[in-house]
């Protein structure tokens, strides 16, 4: 049995709180992405505000990615790929390649403007485009800081590896390992690849936490019910369960402490004060971001 539902009443799996089936939405060019969060059935995990699963795209020779620089506050991005390569430059002088296994990590704060483009080497071949990219709510004393950027090659980012499970800590802490990232508040976000009949215990290191079944389904174990690829399945505060893999799968885990405040989100802009949302949108329109160096596009504010 899949279970396709987001309403937790429904639900007869011991430690599972929801289970979200997020839509698919097509950005043009055929670029698709589904978007976990935010969602009706729930806006956070944790500090996670936003949830993408970017493709998998497929473009041909002379194709590519091409987002135009636009801003952010109040929060910091996550970049992860699984296949292909995106370029990203910022309004704080960023220019780096991001490619599978790598991960990309800049902080908003106060203000910072990005593009994330296919490279022309990249864009004469053309190729395929699968990854993640998430937001995550920076907590409100730190809403204002600098903008910064990092990145972290693949060999930088600890991982554990035991009887077909092998979890990549892309940030914050678990499973006896800390993220190098610079995080600011408690938090968990993973990467789970599990072969065939593997299985993962999910601990209660985190008061929030869920996964995301990035391929190949998983289900609890002792318990009916199959978790297949494009759901969010979010656990109960304190749960811990089993998971087991159904043939090879690949889950995302995330999750950490709720922030206090209410988060008010329009756009790219994310703060705890409705007031901050608005000088943000001025600020855009009249174009008193710091701009990207070598980029001469952007993205209008939406009505």
């Amino acid at each position: 049995m899949t279970i396709q539902t987001s309403l937790a009443p429904e639900l007869d799996i011991e430690g599972i709180e929801q289970v979200i089936l997020p839509p698919v939405r097509d950005l043009g060019d055929g670029f698709r992405v589904r978007r976990a969060l935010p969602s009706a059935q729930r806006r956070m995990v944790g500090p996670f505000i936003f949830f993408d699963q970017m493709g998998e795209a497929v473009f041909r020779s002379g194709e590519g990615l091409d987002v135009r620089p636009h801003p952010h506050i109040g929060l910091s991005t996550v970049t992860y790929l699984i296949e292909g390569e995106i370029l990203h430059r910022d309004s704080v002088g960023s220019l780096q390649a991001i490619r599978p296994g790598e991960v990309n990590w800049m902080t908003a704060g106060s203000g910072i403007v990005h593009s994330e483009r296919t490279s022309t080497e990249n864009r004469a071949s053309g190729g395929k485009l699968f990854g993640l990219q998430t937001w995550v709510a920076l907590p409100k004393e730190a809403e204002e800081t600098a903008p910064a950027f990092s990145h972290h090659k693949a060999h930088e980012i600890p991982f554990t590896e035991d009887a077909g499970t092998r979890l990549t800590l892309i940030a914050g802490s678990s499973d006896g390992m800390t993220s190098p990232l610079k995080t600011w508040s408690d938090m968990v976000y993973a990467d789970i690849a599990m072969q065939d009949g593997a299985r993962y215990r999910v601990k209660a290191e985190h008061i929030e936490r869920a996964i995301y079944v990035v391929s190949g389904a998983v289900e609890v174990e002792g318990q009916a019910g199959t978790f297949a690829a494009g759901q969010l399945v979010v656990f109960k505060p304190d749960a811990e369960l089993v998971l087991r893999a159904s043939g090879p799968a690949r889950l995302m885990l995330l999750g950490g402490e709720p922030l206090p405040e209410k988060r008010h989100i329009f756009w790219n802009f994310v703060s705890s004060s409705a007031d901050r949302i608005e000088q943000a949108k001025e600020d855009w329109r009249e174009q008193r971001f710091a701009p990207v160096p070598g980029e001469h596009e952007f993205i209008p504010l939406p009505a």
